[in-house]
């Protein structure tokens, strides 16, 4: 079995900025060479997240709408209590106890099986890595494995 890895790198623009990596994804696997297997892509950041869903731009803006109802930017985040925190590296300033939650509801991986050499993906099928506390530099992590 052969392993290939790789990372996108991205800069979200907004808040909450739904990024399509579909097509980035594609070129890595083209070229790792490998034909049959899987593609995981991983996101190393607390306050992103990954999802599998249609681009279409009104979709985009409902499932935003949804995420701010459920995790609403103006409730109180113990997380935001930088001053009460101990250990760790301390923080950057922001108050983003809701950006943490919004992430842990998306999940930080995807895995799509490889049937000759492309995600066998549905046809309105993307790949998308979501901010949620833009703007920020951001990678997201490609693993390639198979024959």
């Amino acid at each position: 079995m052969k392993i290939h890895k790789d990372k996108i790198d991205l800069e979200s623009k907004t808040q909450i900025d739904f990024m399509d990596i579909t097509d980035k994804v594609a070129e890595i696997i083209d070229n790792s060479g490998i034909r049959e297997g899987q593609v995981t892509v991983f996101c190393p950041h607390t306050t992103m997240g990954l999802a599998i869903n249609h681009n279409e731009s009104m979709l985009l803006q409902d499932f935003m709408r949804i995420l701010y109802k459920l995790v609403p930017v103006e409730d109180q985040y113990s997380h935001d209590l930088f001053e009460l925190r101990s250990g760790g590296k301390g923080s950057d300033g922001r108050s983003n106890g809701h950006s943490h939650s919004k992430s842990i509801l998306m999940g930080s991986s995807e895995t799509i099986p490889i049937t000759r050499g492309k995600m066998m993906l549905g046809g309105k099928q993307s790949i998308f890595a979501v901010e949620f506390d833009g703007s920020r530099k951001r990678d997201v992590m490609i693993q390639v494995m198979g024959e």
